[in-house]
């Protein structure tokens, strides 16, 4: 059925093949609500007075949606735009009676005595009367369609531009993630080099492999679980070589569906910030804990660090950090209404708990 109406849709953009469908459309389906109207009228016969009779209605039509409309009434030029269209409703419905009687009668083989142009324009108030509604229905019919399809395409417009702004800001945010993690990750690169410690070059060749994994395997909107998981065992081997011995670790991924997706690089900034501003500042027994299940609707993520104290008034500060607001904002763009955010936050513990609906 989608398919059908992407067809359909992709038809209707030429404005000459969509405007012709129209028109044959009230040619071949008029003769039907005809007859019903004068039961004494041959299909035959209304055929060829809504034949006669489509030209005035297609430049009644098109004058008023194409013309009178947009450069008069739109233009809050009213008067004008009252004169003009009563005008062309007037001529139009005589000329529409003078064609009906004395073209669409003689094809369809009418023997009935025709009234002269003059006995016509005499009866201009009765001609007005019957022959506008045959003149603008259908340009009536049309206005309305023609409304419709230009709010449609109005609204999916926005909604193309709302989408484009918020591929732009994801983007945006994304790319701060990346600056602030190999600014983080070379400290401890140059740390080591000072050293001169042999884990100098597996440190540059995981360094290596997270950057092309951040720089050009995360340009999809959604990646495989595994692979977050995986660029989130090297993080944290790295953090772990700066740390030592001191560091207490405990991770546990549960993810028996290797298929699941997800958005890239939430999950990582979440860990980096329990190092950043948590392990990091804990002189005495740092503790990161991370845990993660995975079913085929739902990720429960935790990240839990233990912290330095700190004053009152900076507490805010730690937990609104740049950090913390980037995730929710990428949370906000990707999972609309389908996460939940929740922090637990002690003087010398921090916790975040994630939950997604996939």
């Amino acid at each position: 059925m989608n398919n059908i109406y992407a067809y359909w849709d992709k038809i209707l953009e030429n404005r000459l093949v969509a405007h012709g469908i129209f028109w044959l459309a009230v040619l071949f389906a008029a003769p039907f609500f005809q007859e019903v109207g004068n039961p004494e009228l041959s299909r035959f016969q209304s055929f060829v007075y809504r034949l006669i009779g489509l030209p005035l209605k297609m430049v009644g039509t098109y004058f008023l949606v194409y013309y009178q409309i947009p450069k008069l009434l739109q233009k809050r030029k009213y008067l004008q735009f009252l004169l003009s269209f009563f005008a062309t409703a007037f001529v139009l419905s005589i000329v529409y009676r003078i064609n009906n009687i004395y073209l669409a009668e003689t094809l369809a083989g009418s023997s009935e005595p025709k009234d002269s142009i003059i006995s016509i324009l005499a009866q201009w108030r009765w001609t007005f009367a019957v022959y506008f509604w045959r003149v603008y229905f259908v340009g009536i019919l049309f206005l309305f369609i023609k409304m419709v399809k230009d709010w449609s395409q109005e609204k999916r417009k926005l909604e193309e531009l709302q989408k484009e702004k918020a591929r732009a800001e994801l983007n945006f945010l994304k790319a701060q993630i990346h600056p602030h993690f190999l600014f983080n990750t070379l400290n401890n690169l140059y740390a080591l080099a000072l050293n001169k410690s042999d884990k100098t070059a597996e440190v540059v060749a995981k360094l290596s492999d997270m950057l092309d994994y951040m720089l050009y395997q995360c340009s999809e909107p959604k990646v495989r679980l595994v692979k977050e998981i995986e660029l989130i065992h090297n993080y944290v081997e790295l953090e772990q070589l700066r740390y030592g011995d001191r560091l207490t670790l405990e991770m546990d991924f549960q993810v028996p569906d290797s298929t699941i997706e997800i958005a890239p690089l939430v999950l990582l900034s979440i860990v980096e910030n329990a190092f950043k501003h948590g392990a990091s500042g804990a002189v005495v027994d740092p503790r990161v804990e991370i845990e993660l299940q995975a079913e085929e609707e739902t990720i429960r993520f935790r990240v839990f660090n233990t912290k330095p104290p700190v004053p009152q008034e900076n507490v805010k500060n730690q937990k609104d950090g740049i950090g913390s607001a980037n995730i929710q904002r990428q949370l906000e763009l990707v999972y609309p209404g389908q996460y939940d955010w929740k922090v637990n936050e002690e003087s010398t513990t921090y916790e975040v708990l994630l939950t997604i609906r996939l």
